[in-house]
């Protein structure tokens, strides 16, 4: 099973569209899927329209050891995709997890019964460098790194790196950084903005060319497509799914 995380230490970075996005084309390629909601926003459980209801167990109770993994899992409308929810009082977990001792290690604990049930588990974190964060970097064998376009989202990705970096000296992650993806790609007819071609020319050279994946453009078919919970190629731009063939290319070199 390969864990994988969409983590930016900012807001607005496109951690929660890479991550639903990405969980559908691996759902639809065949591989068995399970989306982690990690972050206490929880649009990513409103995305894969589920609703919790107040007596149903989420990443909160699983995180207390309250529930088993079996029991904080749903099934979502797209086949071969469960979910594990969050709502508002996922943030409750953050004083659990910094007075356990092992706070960086206690997700990963609990998703290890989905080894053997689950092929890929995509976790959607919290824009804040929190208890959680740690815990999902803690979690993950590889990290995908959604980053804008921009000098924030370029600061996002210095910050990004330096937590996975500092959690591994430690000896409390493995996490390897799988790509970069820059997002909100502005364009202006055929050609990229100054900004964005300054900003991901300098991600480049933070992380090498090697690391980088195809930009997601700015585009309104990316809202539509998670808000409608249908594909890019539903929606008659097959063009702009091409960073997440990309990405699922390198996520099957990884699992071989």
């Amino acid at each position: 099973m390969l864990s994988l995380a969409s983590l930016s230490l900012s807001g607005g970075q496109g951690k929660t569209t890479v991550a639903v996005l990405l969980s559908k084309y691996l759902a639809r390629a065949g591989y068995t899927v399970l989306v982690v909601d990690a972050d206490p926003q929880s649009n990513l459980t409103t995305f894969l329209k589920h609703s919790v209801e107040p007596d149903q167990p989420t990443l909160l109770e699983l995180y207390r050891k309250q529930v088993s993994l079996e029991d904080a899992t749903y099934p979502t409308e797209t086949e071969n995709l469960f979910l594990i929810p969050s709502d508002d009082g996922l943030d409750q977990v953050q004083d659990y997890l910094a007075s356990s001792g092992v706070g960086a290690l206690a997700l990963g604990k609990r998703l290890e019964p989905a080894a053997g049930v689950f092929d890929v588990v995509v976790i959607d974190s919290p824009p804040q460098r929190s208890q959680i964060c740690k815990s999902i970097i803690g979690a993950t064998h590889q990290v995908i790194i959604p980053c804008e376009a921009t000098v924030k989202g370029y600061g996002s990705l210095v910050r990004t790196i330096e937590a996975i970096s500092e959690l591994k000296e430690d000896g409390a992650s493995r996490a390897e950084v799988l790509g970069v993806i820059p997002f909100r790609d502005r364009w202006v007819g055929r050609t990229r903005t100054k900004e964005s071609e300054m900003v991901i020319g300098e991600m480049a050279t933070e992380v090498g060319e090697k690391t980088m994946f195809p930009s997601i453009r700015e585009s309104e078919k990316y809202k539509q497509a998670i808000s409608q919970g249908v594909l890019l190629e539903d929606l008659g731009t097959p063009d702009l799914a091409y960073p997440f063939e990309a990405l699922i290319d390198r996520i099957q070199e990884v699992l071989k």
